[in-house]
């Protein structure tokens, strides 16, 4: 029997296996219970060209007390901030990889935030 983690590890593998065909490059989330990460990886897989996560100082100050990483609002923040990074690195378009996650909660408040600050997936 697979563990929890092991069955998210085996959807994610899908996912990226369906993403590589495409070419593009794919914005990547991992959650943990107190931060999220999020990061634009090129088409290739070979370079980060964005990143963006909780633990960012600035990012940090503005979410106030230690520990407030792990809402929804957090992730909104780091959706529209991955997608300024992403932009000024000159990448428009990106495949969603959630990482074998739920699209929902967090993944799905960074998601919206992402798009809604113009990338396109």
């Amino acid at each position: 029997m697979l563990t929890k983690k092991e069955q998210r590890l085996r959807r994610a593998k899908q996912t990226r296996i369906r993403i590589a065909t495409q070419g593009t490059p794919r914005l990547t989330v991992n959650r943990t219970n107190l931060h999220i990460y999020a990061q634009v990886i090129s088409g290739d897989g070979a370079q980060v060209l964005a990143s963006a996560s909780t633990l960012e100082a600035d990012i940090r100050k503005d979410l106030g007390a230690a520990g407030k990483g792990a809402s929804a609002a957090a992730a909104a923040v780091i959706g529209k901030r991955i997608a300024e990074k992403a932009k000024a690195a000159g990448v428009e378009k990106v495949a969603f990889d959630r990482a074998g996650f739920q699209y929902h909660g967090r993944v799905k408040a960074l998601a919206e935030a992402a798009r809604e600050a113009g990338l396109q997936f």
